[in-house]
């Protein structure tokens, strides 16, 4: 039954889950639907409601072009979220219904950086109105878009349930892209420095040693090597012991004994330097 309900939830077979809500992120039905709208606690798509508003119509009703209003505002938000990490996709809907008009969806990389940005986004004010981010189900937009709008023939028109995706022009598309190929540079150049600190750490630690037995006299040598002779015997004996008082399994047999020591090192010693 888990099973069967598992694969399912968000499809037309789906009698308890809003099939809507779980595609688009948003339902016509708002808290009156009948079925459960699955709110998800986390997720690397934020979605911020009624974030753009077009410019009204002209005085023959008819909608304006909003263009350069629209290129200005996506430019603006972008740059935004683009400081709380690697944001793969910004969608701005221009569907007309009340659950989806001036909806905003921003898709990021990691979980960890849509947190950073619903954390910071909330309660704040953009062009005088309440900012309200809310994690959103959708992840794969393509299920999501209208693609009878994409092919200019969906007869529903600004309406329609499915995303209308405002088409975002490719200088736009571009700055994206560059951010995302930075932060991805910058995190690999970070891994990289990391990686030679610590080489060049272990290096300094070594020459040091090695350095330090070289400008000290013969007796400090001998009483050097000496001490590594003891603090091998002392492993030795150590590990010995814990393997002669192990505690024997199920079958009868003690533990074999454990390697951290250096038992084969017991009788060895480093020949004095001449």
């Amino acid at each position: 039954m888990a099973d069967r309900l598992s694969r399912i939830i968000g499809t037309e077979d789906d009698k308890v889950n809003c099939t809507f809500y779980y595609k688009i992120g948003a339902c016509r039905h708002g808290d009156r639907c009948t079925r459960t709208h699955l709110r998800p606690i986390f997720s690397t798509t934020v979605l911020i409601p009624h974030m753009y508003l077009p410019p009204p119509p002209g005085p023959d009703g008819q909608p304006v072009d909003d263009t350069q209003p629209f290129e200005e505002f996506y430019e603006e938000v972008a740059e935004e979220f683009m400081k709380f990490g690697e944001v793969e996709v910004v969608n701005v809907l221009e569907n007309l219904g009340d659950h989806m008009f001036g909806n905003v969806y921003v898709k990021y990389r990691n979980e960890e950086d849509a947190e950073k940005c619903l954390k910071t986004m909330s309660g704040r004010y953009y062009a005088g109105r309440l900012i309200m981010p809310e994690y959103s189900p959708v992840t794969d937009f393509r299920e999501a878009r209208c693609r009878q709008f994409e092919e200019s023939q969906c007869a529903r028109g600004g309406y329609c349930n499915f995303m209308h995706l405002k088409r975002v022009p490719r200088q736009l598309r571009k700055m994206l892209r560059k951010s995302r190929r930075h932060k991805r540079s910058r995190s690999r150049s970070r891994r990289r420095r990391s990686r030679s600190r610590s080489r060049r750490r272990s290096r300094s630690r070594d020459r040091n040693r090695d350095d330090s037995l070289k400008r000290a006299s013969s007796a400090e040598r001998r009483a050097k090597i000496a001490e590594w002779n003891r603090a091998r015997k002392d492993e030795a004996s150590t590990s010995s012991s814990a393997s002669t008082t192990a505690p024997p399994t199920s079958s009868g047999f003690p533990f074999p004994p454990s390697n951290s020591g250096l038992p084969g090192m017991a009788g060895y010693s480093i020949p004095n330097p001449q």
